[in-house]
């Protein structure tokens, strides 16, 4: 068995380590593809004997010593390699512990890492600059917040990426020739629980919300994986002074020592945090005399078209990050100037007759539309979908008072209705017609109801709206019932929104 407390670096000796690696999508292909440049001798099982998966399996084959199998069944069996057993497995975020393969792996005590971890072990490389790692996980606005940090960074002069679970490969950018100053890397409960060496300049929490039980196995495994992040920080732990499940998790991480807790607020903040005090984010963390001064960071309508309060926090978070780094004050400020949100979080979509038309599709669960919710006073709200068992008791009772109307889309809506009916009886509950026959099918196959449910939705919403109301579709559900995917129900709302706009004004 090879000594993988020696592979710490890109020039450590890699070759004729036996590896069997899990999955063919993203990162399971730029893992497969590093260890066959690395020397290795890989092994790659996927249950998807798709015709993407196939082309991926002949690129891997083509570029050096590797094995390829894929189809029912080889996902579950631990693969010799060369007539041995494997010396590691390397998994895809996706594979849960209790997949047979990896089962088998952690009974036979043969280590599993994530790509997270191998690229950890890899950053090193002669030659090349060593990026540190800015790192951050939580169950919403994760996306957000890694891109805002990226801003700010590319705003100092650095050569920075966001990685990870928001969409490159973290191991593309470990092999990027020119190499990068500072990676911000999105973590997935997922990635984090196949992560075990990582060791940071700062890291975060940004808030925890009860999500993926069914991979974890509990709320607490979850829980447990998200604070691993913690864990061999060097320079600032950053917490939510707002959810202090975060800073306990901090008071219990064993980080390097004079690592600092931080923490962020969308109140005023106190010593040793970063927050709000008169339509400012400030600084009270990064300088010396935090006791009776702050450094002034941007005003909070720099923080975009619609500054709600949970992309304020998350603006906050990313500040925390990169002052870690040592990101002067005034570059907070012009990276948020220069910030583009992506479609679909919650994204102004038209003003008319003193009405606010918001697209946040991407708000899948009750915790990420509670955050919508509370961005604004007077709401019409857009919601349902797939709820996929979660309870609606928590968002209807917080935010009844700021409901005008309620419009239902989405093939079964009772949980959704019962928890109006129980908090907010007097609010009017409308629903759509159409479309509730949905159901999981082909990609396109929801384009025709989604197309007319969402019409409907946005009609019934401009009946009930009034001046200074917003219109909110924040679904606080998935969107496979009517839809192909988030995106596609938020296109189809802003086209219907678009349509509504081009009609004279009644």
């Amino acid at each position: 068995m090879a000594n993988l407390d020696e592979l710490t670096s890109w020039d450590a000796d890699w070759s004729g380590l036996r590896v069997v690696v899990t999955g063919l999508g993203l990162s399971g292909f730029s893992a497969a593809d590093t260890l066959i440049e690395l020397g290795a001798r890989v092994v790659v099982v996927d249950g998807n004997d798709s015709e993407e998966n196939r082309q991926r399996a002949d690129t891997l084959r083509i570029v050096g010593a590797a094995d390829v199998l894929l189809g029912a069944g080889n996902q579950d069996v631990l693969p010799l390699i060369d007539g041995g057993a494997p010396e590691l497995v390397v998994s895809s975020p996706g594979w849960s512990p209790r997949q047979p393969l990896i089962a088998a792996a952690e009974e036979a005590a043969i280590p599993v890492w994530g790509d997270v971890e191998l690229a950890w072990r890899v950053r090193e490389r002669a030659g090349r600059p060593t990026a540190e790692w800015l790192v951050l996980t939580g169950t919403n606005g994760k996306t957000t917040t890694v891109s805002m940090a990226e801003s700010m960074l590319q705003a100092a002069g650095l050569r920075a990426l966001a990685v990870g679970n928001v969409g490159t490969p973290i191991l593309d950018a470990i092999r990027d020739p020119q190499g990068f100053d500072v990676l911000v890397v999105e973590l997935s409960s997922f990635q984090l629980h196949y992560t075990h060496t990582m060791s940071p300049q700062a890291s975060v929490v940004l808030n925890i919300a009860e999500d993926h039980v069914d991979w974890h196995g509990s709320f607490d495994e979850y829980r447990a994986a998200k604070a691993k992040i913690y864990e061999r920080t060097r320079v600032a732990a950053v917490f939510n002074v707002e959810d202090p499940v975060t800073m306990r998790m901090v008071e219990n991480a064993d980080v390097v020592e004079g690592c600092r807790a931080i923490g962020f607020t969308t109140g005023v903040p106190a010593r040793s945090m970063v927050g709000i005090a008169e339509g400012l984010l400030i600084d009270r963390a990064y300088l010396e005399d935090r006791a009776n001064s702050a450094i002034e960071l941007a005003a909070v309508n720099d923080v975009g078209e619609v500054p709600a309060r949970h992309n304020v926090a998350n603006a906050l978070a990313a500040a925390a990050l990169v002052r870690a780094h040592g990101v002067p004050a005034e570059a907070v400020r012009d990276g948020l100037l220069a910030y583009q949100p992506g479609d679909h979080r919650i994204q102004a979509v038209a003003r008319r007759g003193d009405i606010l038309w918001i697209n946040d599709s991407k708000a899948t669960n009750p915790h990420a539309a509670a955050a919508s919710l509370g961005s604004f006073r007077s709401v019409v709200w857009i919601a349902g979908g797939l709820s996929k068992g979660v309870d609606y008791h928590r968002i209807v009772a917080d935010n009844a008072e700021r409901l005008r109307a309620v419009v239902l889309i989405g093939v079964d809506t009772t949980g959704l209705r019962e928890a109006l009916r129980e908090h907010a009886p007097d609010v009017p509950v409308l629903a759509t017609s159409v479309g509730d026959t949905g159901g999981a099918g082909p990609a396109g196959s929801h384009s025709v109801s989604g197309t007319a449910v969402m019409a409907q939705a946005v009609d019934l919403a401009a009946e009930a709206a009034q001046p200074g109301d917003t219109v909110l579709m924040a679904p606080a559900a998935a969107s496979m019932d009517q839809f192909t995917s988030y995106a596609q129900r938020g296109n189809a709302f802003m086209e219907a929104v678009r349509e509504l706009m081009e009609r004279p004004e009644s």
